[in-house]
């Protein structure tokens, strides 16, 4: 298997992990899965020349799918994140009031 489809499975399978940590509610599995994807996503990009070969190419092309459902869950779990920030500020907001204001 050449270099850059090996780094290309490597980087598929830390999106993966990447998923399967959000759906969960582990920060530190979270954190690591993040570290994994930058890791591999750097080893990617160092090979270079991959946008020269079709295969590599493609399977780049079929990572994208992967890469938008990660953004998408990172960006609903931030929202619900302030929501329930909001909630606990509104009900305690005497007692506990927020640092940052919007």
């Amino acid at each position: 298997m050449p270099l850059g489809l090996a780094a290309l499975d490597d980087l598929f399978s830390a999106f993966d992990e990447l998923r399967v940590a959000l759906d969960g509610t582990d920060v530190a599995a979270i954190d690591a899965a993040a570290a994994h994807v930058s890791r591999s996503a750097a080893a990617v990009r160092a090979i270079g020349a991959w946008r020269a070969d079709d295969a590599i190419r493609e399977r780049v092309t079929a990572l994208l799918p992967m890469i938008e459902a990660a953004r998408v869950r990172i960006n609903v779990l931030t929202d619900h994140a302030g929501q329930r920030l909001s909630l606990l500020a509104a009900h305690g907001s005497t007692q506990a009031p927020l640092v940052y204001g919007r």
